[in-house]
């Protein structure tokens, strides 16, 4: 997948995607929405766990991360 990175997040609207923090904290969760600034908008987020030998931590409720702390989305 390559193009534009709004037509990127467009495209991933619905999907699992994994959000990279400026803090190193990551989530995953479905992409329910965004906007310019690439604030983003997740459900049924979790945040993984290092190592992967525990479960995933769910995040109750609707996550909204604002835009200037992402590092990196991964659709």
């Amino acid at each position: 997948m390559s193009g534009r990175p709004l037509d990127i997040l467009e495209a991933s609207l619905g999907e699992r995607v994994t959000v990279r923090l400026k803090s190193g904290d990551e989530y995953v969760g479905e992409l329910t929405g965004y906007d310019q600034h690439m604030n983003l908008v997740l459900e049924d987020a979790t945040i993984p766990v290092e190592g992967g030998m525990e479960e995933e931590t769910p995040v109750e409720d609707t996550t909204i991360i604002r835009g200037d702390n992402v590092v990196s989305i991964t659709p």
